[in-house]
């Protein structure tokens, strides 16, 4: 499977066997034994390299899942004893700022005998890994819904308009729209109907902030993601604009046959509990 998804990166036989620090031969024996396997031809070789089949375009969903849950088996089994279980979650990156390190840590300390594994990814894989079986519990802000899957709210994220210069006139060709789902989507039209396609669009607020903080500029992003920023006179929050909330979610399968997920539930929960209190004062005037 390894190889197989190698040769998909590569597109090529003999780039594969180099990266997997194998013989050529070894990738062309291997490849033709999962062939044989499945009954199908995976790739067409030519002189650029090696090109999926429409067999080997849909085999690629079911060898990604396969190393997925091949590692989470790993991780399971070879627990040492002094673990009782583990658990994995994942979440977009935004949440990984600040509130879920925090959760992981609160964690650690109340039941140190837990094992986490920590992720980061975007909605559609998320949902598509709690679906599989392959992922505990995922945070987001636009699940989708899937028999057998309980999606829960769990908080509403604040975000706030940040800039490098709170003189500059607003908005400007340096802001960069961050793309935080439609419930973002709908209350910014609706606060700007008359604002033109931005020149710059990112998906990730982490990397809007990145970008305005190389070349100036100004983005929407979390409270909690603004205020060490603000703080360190780094990025400013930008008078009189509006703060936009969108709503977060816990998402999770309800057939998991974890021992300790209503204890993690329990404590995501808890820990959302802090995070609304912390910010719902208005820090940032």
């Amino acid at each position: 499977m390894k190889t197989f998804l190698a040769v998909v990166a590569n597109g090529s036989f003999l780039e594969a066997a180099s990266r997997l620090h194998v013989t050529q031969s070894t990738v062309s024996s291997r490849i033709q034994g999962l062939e044989a396997y499945l009954g199908a031809a995976l790739f067409v070789r030519n002189r650029s390299g090696a090109a999926l089949t429409p067999a080997g375009k849909r085999f690629i969903h079911h060898a990604k899942a396969f190393i997925l849950t091949l590692e989470q088996a790993r991780h399971d089994v070879g627990l040492p004893s002094r673990y009782r279980a583990s658990i994995t979650i994942g979440a977009r990156i935004a949440l990984w700022e600040i509130f879920l390190p925090r959760w992981v840590g609160e964690m650690r300390r109340n039941s140190p005998d837990i094992s986490i594994r920590s992720e980061i990814g975007f909605e559609d894989d998320l949902m598509r890994r709690v679906i599989e079986g392959t992922m505990d519990v995922a945070l987001m802000y636009t699940p989708q819904h899937s028999p057998g899957i309980h999606i829960q709210h769990l908080f509403d994220e604040t975000l706030v308009l940040l800039t490098t210069d709170p003189k500059q006139p607003w908005p400007d060709d340096n802001y960069i729209y961050v793309d935080w789902g439609p419930a973002f989507y709908a209350q910014h039209s609706s606060s700007y109907p008359d604002m033109e396609r931005p020149a710059q669009v990112v998906n990730i607020g982490w990397l809007g902030v990145q970008i305005i903080m190389q070349n100036g500029g100004s983005c929407f992003v979390p409270v909690r993601m603004a205020e060490p920023l603000i703080s360190s006179g780094q990025l400013f929050h930008m008078p009189g604009s509006p703060r936009f909330k969108i709503p977060t979610y816990m998402v999770y399968s309800l057939n998991s046959d974890s021992t300790v997920l209503e204890q993690v539930l329990d404590s995501l929960r808890a820990q959302a509990v802090i995070e609304q209190e912390k910010y719902q004062t208005d820090m940032l005037q």
